[in-house]
């Protein structure tokens, strides 16, 4: 019986083979990877994948699609271990500590909640190396948009802290099943060891940037004034009637050092 996709899942699953290709060529996984998908559905990428890698984990969501899943890949050449639940909660540093090794996530992330997955995977940067996603379009685009550019935003400040953000190509709605209604990209994100600039209180810069993006309309003399001071943004090298979308990362990192005393 054929698995319809899901809404309330943001299901739409990928069919074209020339896209499946390019993108495990993107990940370009070894056989003693430690490779997780999230979200693998009803297999397109997996199945590839496995005959790849000696061990497969992955996460997913729905529960109806993994007996296909398990159907599917019976045959496979690699071990492939099935975590049911939501990539949302689940914790990705005590699969790393199985191993010891870092790792490299891949998936269709659903469209609906594609950023809180985002900042959750970061959240365990310590043991990620890298991470192929594909994405909306229109995220990938705000994602790695540069200072300056209407659609720079916090998600573009707070990746930034962490990874190279790399845009690698674009899919047309027609290699899902159902379409969706917008272009979809592939991204890579590879995890920075250190952050690019100094960063000691990485709560705090992620408070500064919130409340900076929360009032994108206002200088940042009134948008952060609950962390800095008009002539203390000045001390930073900032200009205090500047708008959160002209900083750098690195301009909200000063912000966040000088926050913190």
């Amino acid at each position: 019986m054929e698995h319809r996709a899901r809404k309330r899942f943001g299901q739409h699953f990928l069919h074209d083979r020339s896209a499946i290709d390019r993108i495990v060529r993107a990940v370009n996984p070894a056989a003693g990877d430690h490779l997780v998908e999230i979200g693998p559905g009803l297999g397109a990428l997996t199945l590839p994948l496995l005959e790849r890698v000696d061990e497969l984990h992955a996460v997913e969501l729905d529960r109806d699609v993994i007996p296909h899943l398990r159907e599917k890949t019976a045959a496979g050449t690699g071990r492939l271990i099935i975590h049911s639940g939501d990539a949302l909660k689940f914790d990705f540093g005590a699969l790393a500590e199985q191993t010891g090794k870092p790792l490299r996530l891949v998936g269709n992330l659903p469209y609906n909640v594609s950023s809180p997955l985002l900042f959750h995977f970061l959240s365990f940067r310590d043991v990620i190396h890298d991470m192929h996603f594909m994405l909306q379009k229109e995220v990938v685009d705000r994602m790695a948009a540069p200072p300056g550019n209407k659609i720079y935003g916090r998600l573009s400040v707070m990746l930034a802290k962490d990874c190279r953000i790399e845009p690698l190509f674009v899919i047309r709605p027609g290699a899902f099943n159902p379409p969706p209604k917008v272009d979809s990209a592939v991204v890579r994100l590879t995890v920075l060891d250190e952050p690019p600039f100094p960063l000691p209180d990485r709560e705090l810069f992620a408070r500064v940037v919130t409340a900076a993006f929360t009032q994108r309309r206002k200088t940042l003399r009134n948008s952060i004034s609950q962390f800095l001071n008009a002539d203390e943004i000045a001390a930073c090298g900032v200009d205090p009637q500047a708008r959160a979308e002209t900083l750098s990362a690195a301009e909200f990192g000063r912000l966040a050092v000088a926050a913190a005393g």
